[in-house]
Protein backbone atom coordinates (compact mmCIF):
# COMPACT_ATOMS: atom_id res chain seq x y z
CA UNK A 1 0.00 0.00 0.00
CA UNK A 2 2.91 2.37 0.58
CA UNK A 3 3.62 2.56 -3.15
CA UNK A 4 0.37 4.46 -3.82
CA UNK A 5 1.11 7.03 -1.11
CA UNK A 6 2.03 10.47 -2.49
CA UNK A 7 2.82 13.85 -1.01
CA UNK A 8 0.09 16.48 -1.21
CA UNK A 9 -0.10 20.07 0.00
CA UNK A 10 -3.01 21.11 2.19
CA UNK A 11 -4.10 24.70 2.66
CA UNK A 12 -4.61 25.67 6.30
CA UNK A 13 -6.21 28.51 8.19
CA UNK A 14 -3.77 31.41 8.62
CA UNK A 15 -1.17 30.69 11.32
CA UNK A 16 -2.48 27.13 11.88
CA UNK A 17 0.37 25.31 10.13
CA UNK A 18 1.99 23.90 13.30
CA UNK A 19 -1.37 22.91 14.85
CA UNK A 20 -2.47 21.11 11.67
CA UNK A 21 0.92 19.39 11.40
CA UNK A 22 0.70 18.21 15.03
CA UNK A 23 -2.89 16.95 14.59
CA UNK A 24 -2.03 15.07 11.38
CA UNK A 25 1.08 13.53 12.94
CA UNK A 26 -0.78 12.48 16.10
CA UNK A 27 -3.45 10.78 13.99
CA UNK A 28 -0.77 8.60 12.36
CA UNK A 29 -0.27 10.46 9.08
CA UNK A 30 3.14 11.23 7.64
CA UNK A 31 3.11 15.03 7.57
CA UNK A 32 5.74 17.72 7.03
CA UNK A 33 5.67 21.37 7.95
CA UNK A 34 8.94 22.96 6.76
CA UNK A 35 10.16 25.23 9.55
CA UNK A 36 12.53 28.12 8.94
CA UNK A 37 14.78 29.21 11.81
CA UNK A 38 14.66 33.01 11.98
CA UNK A 39 15.81 35.65 14.45
CA UNK A 40 12.96 37.70 15.92
CA UNK A 41 13.67 40.89 17.83
CA UNK A 42 11.67 41.97 20.81
CA UNK A 43 12.31 45.16 22.75
CA UNK A 44 14.50 43.36 25.28
CA UNK A 45 16.03 40.43 23.35
CA UNK A 46 16.59 38.60 20.10
CA UNK A 47 15.32 35.05 19.93
CA UNK A 48 15.64 32.31 17.28
CA UNK A 49 12.20 30.92 16.47
CA UNK A 50 10.81 28.33 14.06
CA UNK A 51 8.36 29.76 11.53
CA UNK A 52 6.61 27.85 8.75
CA UNK A 53 8.48 28.39 5.49
CA UNK A 54 5.28 28.18 3.42
CA UNK A 55 2.53 30.25 5.01
CA UNK A 56 -0.78 28.33 5.30
CA UNK A 57 0.63 25.10 3.80
CA UNK A 58 1.40 21.67 5.27
CA UNK A 59 2.52 18.63 3.29
CA UNK A 60 1.02 15.20 3.90
CA UNK A 61 1.83 11.80 2.43
CA UNK A 62 -1.16 9.54 1.91
CA UNK A 63 -3.15 7.43 -0.50
CA UNK A 64 -5.90 9.06 -2.56
CA UNK A 65 -8.57 7.13 -0.61
CA UNK A 66 -7.44 8.87 2.62
CA UNK A 67 -8.01 12.40 1.30
CA UNK A 68 -11.62 12.90 2.50
CA UNK A 69 -10.63 12.32 6.14
CA UNK A 70 -7.86 14.92 5.96
CA UNK A 71 -10.34 17.60 4.88
CA UNK A 72 -12.15 17.08 8.20
CA UNK A 73 -9.08 17.92 10.33
CA UNK A 74 -9.59 21.15 12.28
CA UNK A 75 -7.64 23.92 10.58
CA UNK A 76 -7.43 22.28 7.13
CA UNK A 77 -9.32 24.30 4.54
CA UNK A 78 -8.67 22.07 1.51
CA UNK A 79 -6.04 20.44 -0.62
CA UNK A 80 -4.05 22.61 -3.00
CA UNK A 81 -5.39 21.88 -6.48
CA UNK A 82 -3.63 21.81 -9.85
CA UNK A 83 -5.62 21.21 -13.05
CA UNK A 84 -8.73 20.22 -11.08
CA UNK A 85 -7.02 17.55 -8.93
CA UNK A 86 -5.15 17.70 -5.61
CA UNK A 87 -1.59 18.70 -6.50
CA UNK A 88 0.99 15.93 -6.07
CA UNK A 89 4.37 17.03 -4.72
CA UNK A 90 7.30 14.88 -5.81
CA UNK A 91 9.25 12.99 -3.14
CA UNK A 92 12.43 14.54 -4.51
CA UNK A 93 11.07 18.06 -3.93
CA UNK A 94 10.17 17.29 -0.30
CA UNK A 95 13.68 15.90 0.27
CA UNK A 96 15.26 18.97 -1.35
CA UNK A 97 13.27 21.27 0.97
CA UNK A 98 14.34 19.21 4.02
CA UNK A 99 17.99 19.21 2.98
CA UNK A 100 17.98 22.95 2.19
CA UNK A 101 16.42 23.86 5.56
CA UNK A 102 18.92 21.63 7.39
CA UNK A 103 21.81 23.51 5.78
CA UNK A 104 20.46 27.09 5.92
CA UNK A 105 18.65 29.39 8.33
CA UNK A 106 16.58 32.50 7.76
CA UNK A 107 15.52 31.36 4.28
CA UNK A 108 13.49 33.77 2.14
CA UNK A 109 10.91 32.67 -0.45
CA UNK A 110 10.82 34.68 -3.65
CA UNK A 111 8.58 33.99 -6.64
CA UNK A 112 10.31 33.41 -9.93
CA UNK A 113 9.92 36.47 -12.10
CA UNK A 114 9.35 35.86 -15.79
CA UNK A 115 9.22 38.82 -18.14
CA UNK A 116 8.76 39.37 -21.85
CA UNK A 117 11.87 38.56 -23.95
CA UNK A 118 13.32 36.21 -21.28
CA UNK A 119 14.83 33.00 -22.65
CA UNK A 120 13.42 29.95 -20.85
CA UNK A 121 13.49 26.17 -21.06
CA UNK A 122 10.20 24.26 -20.93
CA UNK A 123 10.28 21.50 -18.27
CA UNK A 124 7.23 19.41 -19.17
CA UNK A 125 4.69 18.72 -21.89
CA UNK A 126 5.13 18.03 -25.59
CA UNK A 127 7.72 20.82 -25.89
CA UNK A 128 9.76 19.61 -22.93
CA UNK A 129 13.45 20.61 -22.99
CA UNK A 130 12.88 23.14 -25.77
CA UNK A 131 14.26 26.64 -25.41
CA UNK A 132 11.77 29.43 -25.96
CA UNK A 133 11.35 33.19 -25.73
CA UNK A 134 8.66 34.66 -23.47
CA UNK A 135 6.33 36.96 -25.42
CA UNK A 136 3.61 37.79 -22.86
CA UNK A 137 3.07 37.02 -19.18
CA UNK A 138 -0.41 36.38 -17.79
CA UNK A 139 -1.34 35.46 -14.21
CA UNK A 140 -0.32 31.78 -14.21
CA UNK A 141 0.39 31.31 -17.90
CA UNK A 142 3.08 32.53 -20.21
CA UNK A 143 2.98 32.91 -24.00
CA UNK A 144 6.22 31.51 -25.38
CA UNK A 145 7.68 31.46 -28.87
CA UNK A 146 9.62 28.39 -30.00
CA UNK A 147 11.66 28.79 -33.17
CA UNK A 148 11.84 25.50 -35.02
CA UNK A 149 12.28 24.45 -38.65
CA UNK A 150 12.04 28.03 -39.83
CA UNK A 151 8.61 28.54 -38.22
CA UNK A 152 7.55 30.36 -35.10
CA UNK A 153 5.40 28.19 -32.79
CA UNK A 154 3.49 30.09 -30.14
CA UNK A 155 2.17 28.22 -27.10
CA UNK A 156 0.66 29.07 -23.74
CA UNK A 157 2.58 27.31 -20.97
CA UNK A 158 1.91 27.19 -17.25
CA UNK A 159 4.45 29.42 -15.51
CA UNK A 160 5.49 26.56 -13.22
CA UNK A 161 6.61 24.51 -16.24
CA UNK A 162 9.39 26.95 -17.16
Amino acid sequence: MSTDRKWYAVYTKPRWEKKVFRTLSESGHEAYCPLNKVNRKWSDRIKKVDEPLFKSYVFIRLAAAEQPGVRLVNGVLNFVYWNGKPAVVKDREIEEIRRFLNEHTDVQLEPIAVEADDRVQIRSGVMMDRKATVRKVFHNRVEVEVESLGYKLVAYVERSNL
